[in-house]
């Protein structure tokens, strides 16, 4: 029998592999599709740290926020398409007034497509798991940015235990033993494992955001054995590019006692079999954002006056958060670089720098704070005078409406990362430019910069490289920004965020439909039946009975 399912199981994944047409238009549609036709009656459960609408106290009301978040950006269409249930911190000062009983809220509000679960975490928890672990540790750890990470025994052990407050969520939100479980980021490292014990028949897909390191980096972090058995939990572990995949399998090879099947990208431990691909992120095509922007004179008009620019000036833009690992720094000394290589360009380019601030309670995010206010400080002394700034830094935040009013005057965007998964910032300026104007001037550094080989390519460690580079985006003819903007364009449309999901969710259906096979050709007829799911809904009635007051 053994020997029989292990033949129908290479016969199924030999017949079975993913279908991607070039000619399909990716969609909502495309998505529900899906859904329909390959995971009938499934369950989507998204789980992030960050949720996608935030309720705030505001002068007496409350206040409505949409948080400018690459990922919420991404995953927020996704979630609506699917009808599916987002659970996510709330850590909003209005949050828990707008939840049910059940600390639920429909969203998005006015016409509501989906469940957002909230979950409640103390100071010290959000300290020791988010700001602590999470931040002080892995976030470091990932990026090649030479930020040490710090690594204490109270984050991890708090880590854990919030962790193990989303593990339980996640079955009390579940229907049944399968739902499809769509975990993101490296706040929720053990997560899958907890999961995979409580639901054995989930289909579980844990996408990675940020960069995995090289296996003697990835040695550093004292509880790595226990990060990779967690992650391991996974039926899917997604990256951006295929490297961080390598990375990821070489550190499992390294450390794990396990079989890897590179052929397959697939990884065996404790008698199960992890699959590990890369799912290159996008954005929504056409972006919500852009659908109530004026045209792009408007939009270059209202920038211009806000700031006060003359007509003639040349405006290059900056978009993230004030992270270290976004090169904000290094991409001033460019400009110093051109500017002292190129004196003639001096009153004629203004660099607007939008900042958002980020983790400011950690001492790595406010020095980079005070550098980058110093550095602009010092440069506009130097190189300013009255009524002009070379460099105009805003330290807010701002909505995705504002962002791309920016992005549409600009005459080009600069995404230096140091170290990147994506960078969403890059495909959003293109998506932004219905014009077919502007140049993205794009780090080799970032996962986009596999996709968008037609932007300018800079090392951001090169001042004077990036410096010259700045000097083509500013001489570049209009018919060599046209085509190259389009055929971005082209890219960032095909492989939207529709597409990023489809793909996982098609992987889904597959692996669904060979555990179904191997139940069936490894367990004998009569020992088949309901038994787990009635187990199931015993467990969640004696949940129910234990939380309703006597």
């Amino acid at each position: 029998m053994a020997e029989t399912a292990r033949q129908l199981l290479r016969e199924f994944e030999k017949n079975s592999g993913t279908v991607d047409d070039p000619l399909v238009s990716w969609s909502p549609d495309t998505l529900r599709r899906i859904l329909r036709t390959e995971l009938p009656g499934a369950q989507v459960i998204v789980v992030s740290n960050r949720e996608p609408y935030i309720h705030n106290m505001k002068d007496g009301g409350v206040d409505l926020i949409v948080p400018a978040s690459g990922l919420v950006s991404a995953l927020e269409p996704v979630t609506r398409a699917c009808a599916g249930t987002w659970i996510a911190h709330g850590g909003g000062s209005a949050d828990k007034i707008t939840v049910d009983e059940h600390d639920h809220v429909q969203v998005p509000p006015g016409n509501p497509a989906y469940t957002l679960r909230r979950v409640w975490l103390s100071d010290e928890e959000l300290q020791g798991y988010y700001y602590g672990f999470a931040n002080d540790g892995l976030w470091p750890l990932c990026h090649i940015a030479f930020t040490r990470p710090l690594f204490r025994a109270s984050d991890w052990e708090t880590y854990e235990a919030v962790n193990q407050k989303f593990a339980d969520i996640v079955v009390e939100e579940a229907r049944n033993e399968r739902p499809i479980v769509l975990i993101q980021d490296y706040h929720f490292a053990l997560l899958p494992r907890m999961i995979r014990r409580r639901l054995p028949e989930a289909i579980i897909i844990t996408f990675w955001h940020i960069p995995w390191p090289n296996s003697e980096v990835f040695s550093i972090c004292p509880w790595r054995e226990q990060i990779l058995d967690g992650l391991l939990g996974s039926s899917i572990v997604g990256f951006h590019i295929q490297f961080h995949c390598n990375n990821f399998m070489e550190s499992v090879d390294r450390f794990m006692e396990s079989r890897i099947e590179r052929e397959h990208s697939a990884i065996s431990y404790g008698g199960q079999t992890s699959l590990v691909h890369s799912y290159p992120i996008s954005i929504e095509w056409p972006p919500a954002a852009l659908a109530a922007q004026p045209p792009v004179e408007e939009c270059r008009r209202r920038v211009f006056e806000r700031f006060g620019l003359s007509p003639d000036t040349k405006l290059f833009v900056g978009v993230e958060r004030m992270d270290y690992t976004k090169g904000i720094v290094d991409r001033f000394q460019a400009i110093e670089e051109l500017f002292t290589n190129h004196p003639e360009w001096i009153g004629r380019l203004v660099f607007l720098q939008i900042a958002a601030p980020s983790r400011g309670t950690l001492p790595a995010y406010q020095h980079l704070h005070q550098e980058c206010l110093d550095f602009v400080d010092a440069f506009n002394r130097r190189y300013g005078s009255d009524g002009y700034k070379p460099i105009i830094m805003l330290a807010e935040h701002h909505t995705q409406e504002e962002i791309y009013n920016v992005y549409r005057a600009a005459d080009a965007c600069v995404v230096s990362s140091l170290h990147d998964g994506m960078n969403l910032v890059a495909k959003e300026f293109v998506a932004s430019r219905d014009d077919e104007h502007g140049v993205l001037i794009l780090s080799t550094f970032a996962g986009a910069a596999r996709e968008l080989l037609e932007a300018v390519i800079v090392n951001p460690y090169d001042a004077t490289a990036m410096g010259e580079a700045m000097l083509r985006a500013l001489t570049m003819p209009e018919d060599e920004q046209r085509e190259r903007m389009r055929r971005m364009r082209e890219i960032v449309r095909d492989n939207n965020i529709y597409r990023w999901a489809g793909s996982m969710l098609q992987d889904a259906a597959r692996l669904r439909k060979r555990n179904s096979i191997q139940q069936v050709t490894e367990n004998p007829p009569q020992r088949l039946g309901h038994n787990i799911v009635r187990m199931f809904d015993k467990r969640k009635a004696m949940a129910t009975r234990d939380k309703t007051p006597a």
